[in-house]
């Protein structure tokens, strides 16, 4: 065991097992105390390396990751302190392989439950190669104005109540971690404050004892007095009594067992922590307490007197010259976190992104405001999902059937079409399907699949300004233009598109108003005069359907409409259709196992 002070304003930790909070409460700490390196070297997180981002004052810091305690150490040579984390599972193996490290010196183990035959064999291997073990079921440890073991004395608000942000004159040992916030406090309002403070523990077999705390504060200088805080079960506190017996401690200690209540009890009463449990009379916290008294400690009647024998000692000490109380300074203000802060109304803070169509943030995700479950119970549809999130609303019933019919038509147009192709290129490639996928979306433009939007938006022009089909098609002749949605490579005015005629069938039938497909009709029967294959295809089609869904739902006012064209949302409906042939296509070269394509020599024309 070590015979003096265990940390300093230098000291650095291995921190295993990532917990942020606990972390950056430490840095918090060394901000406060004016260290000028943070406390935290690295963070050993198994399976995991890289950097974890965190505030050091008003600083972003990135601190490695390491995924074995090997690598860390190795890294880091001069942390020395090994805060472990890990649940009561693998927290032995973790600290055993910690203490095998030459570069760690004290390892706290804040995992209760941990099995006693390991415990011992942790105690045993550092008493052996002179380590500390602080714990396990500890909150660890702080050394006040230099290092703190994780969430040891809470909030940044308690610490700076309890003056830990500089040293006092006072080492003070228990075994509850929450009991050491609760005296602390009660230190700091009643004397300079504490010097060192350790929770060993509350488990049956502690890495070390009151006793062993004791003797190191009797060799510390800066430490005047001490305040030890025991608890009824086990025996730790009788090693104490043989200590002042023997002499060994020559500096005052105020103390005292809790748990004098449980003789109040018919039955054996078990409190909180696995030691807190008498085994007989000696274990009992009525005798201990009578022992440390009989051994010289100053022992008040009761808990409650604890304070004022604790202020006894100290004024004591400064009349006899033995402590010059230390004089108060005032610490830095820790900046606030921005989520603490907005949550507090303290700050407003400006978002980066606006979302309108979707929210995740309650017990279900919503679509423009309808729960995920009323989507699936009340049966909507694909058509429906679209109109919430392009839309934002509702869309009638044949207005969500119209959007998934052509979602079906457009789904594929077989293998030779240059989307499907550079799909299926880049899936016998050997790339992924996303890969693949985005191959064939990034072939959609102006000549493939990109005519709805512009079918739209020359036809609504056309019929907006009263043009006549004869006018239209000669005004765009004249500009250079091809009349979007009209013409087709196979399909003539004999052979219409079999698509086209499903599409005006059902809008016909359903449709409040097609006013914008019949002028595509005219403007159709005009182009035919001209040539057999200038037929309505299925991009015009959609594109002036979609504007008689549009206007004719009533859903919509002109603006929305001439937004919605202009944004291009129509073509949106042939990408999203046209992803799941070509995700066909990806997984049908992948099934067939088709090798690498090549294209043959003698489709080339090879000229000079």
């Amino acid at each position: 065991m070590a015979t003096g002070q265990l940390f300093s304003r230098t000291t650095q930790a291995l921190f295993y097992n990532y917990k942020q909070l606990p972390i950056q409460r430490m840095l918090d700490f060394d901000f406060l105390c004016g260290r000028e390196t943070p406390s935290i070297a690295g963070i050993i997180n198994p399976g995991s390396e890289g950097f974890q981002k965190l505030f050091f004052g008003q600083e972003e810091i990135a601190i490695p990751v390491h995924s074995t305690t090997e690598a860390a150490c190795a890294a880091h040579p001069t942390a020395d302190v090994f805060i472990n984390f890990a649940s009561f599972r693998s927290a032995a193996a973790s600290s055993m392989a910690a203490l095998k490290q030459p570069t760690i010196r004290v390892v706290a183990i804040i995992a209760e439950g941990v099995p006693e035959s390991d415990t011992k064999q942790l105690i045993a291997y550092a008493r052996l190669n002179n380590k500390v073990i602080i714990g396990p079921a500890t909150v660890g440890g702080i050394q006040a104005g230099a290092f703190k073991i994780g969430d040891t004395a809470g909030t940044i608000d308690n610490i700076i109540q309890c003056k830990l942000y500089r040293p006092g004159s006072v080492g003070f040992v228990s075994k509850s971690g929450g009991m050491s916030n609760e005296l602390y406090n009660t230190i700091a309002r009643v004397t300079d404050g504490i010097y060192e403070g350790i929770a060993i523990g509350g488990d049956v077999f502690p890495g070390s004892t009151l006793s062993d705390h004791v003797l190191r504060f009797n060799n510390i200088p800066q430490v005047k007095m001490m305040v030890v805080l025991g608890e009824l079960g086990g025996r730790d506190e009788y090693s104490l009594v043989e200590a002042l017996k023997q002499g060994k401690v020559n500096k005052p200690i105020v103390a005292w067992v809790s748990g004098t209540c449980a003789r109040l009890f018919k039955s054996e009463v078990q409190f909180g922590h696995a030691g807190a449990k008498s085994g007989g009379e000696m274990e009992s916290a009525q005798a201990k307490n009578q022992a440390l008294r009989e051994a010289s400690a100053v022992v008040p009647t009761s808990y409650e007197a604890f304070e004022s024998a604790i202020k006894e000692t100290f004024e004591k000490l400064v009349e006899e010259g033995k402590i010059t109380p230390v004089k108060e300074v005032k610490p830095p203000q820790i900046p606030e976190d921005l989520n603490t802060a907005i949550k507090s109304g303290k700050v407003r803070a400006p978002t980066h992104i606006i979302s309108t169509i979707s929210d995740d943030r309650g017990e279900e995700p919503c679509y423009a405001g309808v729960p995920m479950s009323s989507i699936v119970e009340q049966g909507y549809g694909i058509g429906d999902v679209i109109s919430l999130l392009w839309f934002k609303r509702s869309l009638p019933g044949y207005c969500t059937q119209f959007i998934e019919i052509c979602i079906m038509l457009c789904a594929d147009h077989g293998p030779c079409v240059s989307g499907a192709h550079n799909t299926m290129v880049t899936a016998r490639a050997g790339k992924d399907l996303v890969s693949s996928l985005v191959s064939g979306l990034l072939t959609i433009g102006p000549r493939f699949g990109g005519a709805i939007d512009d079918a739209a938006r020359y036809f609504k022009d056309a019929y907006d300004r009263g043009l006549s089909p004869y006018e239209f098609v000669e005004g765009m002749k004249k500009k250079g233009i091809r009349v979007p949605g009209i013409g087709h490579r196979i399909k003539r005015g004999d052979n219409r598109d079999k698509r086209v005629e499903l599409l005006q069938k059902f809008a016909r039938t359903h449709f409040p108003s097609v006013k914008y497909m019949e002028y595509a009709v005219q403007v159709e029967n005009y182009t035919l005069s001209k040539a057999n294959n200038l037929v309505l295809n299925v991009d015009g089609a959609i594109g002036s359907l979609f504007l008689d869904l549009l206007a004719g739902s009533g859903m919509f006012s002109k603006q929305e409409i001439d937004e919605i064209v202009e944004i291009g949302y129509l073509n949106g409906l042939f990408v999203l259709a046209r992803s799941i042939g070509l995700i066909g296509h990806t997984f049908d070269q992948k099934r067939l196992k088709q090798p690498l394509y090549r294209h043959p020599w003698e489709d080339v024309l090879y000229t000079k």
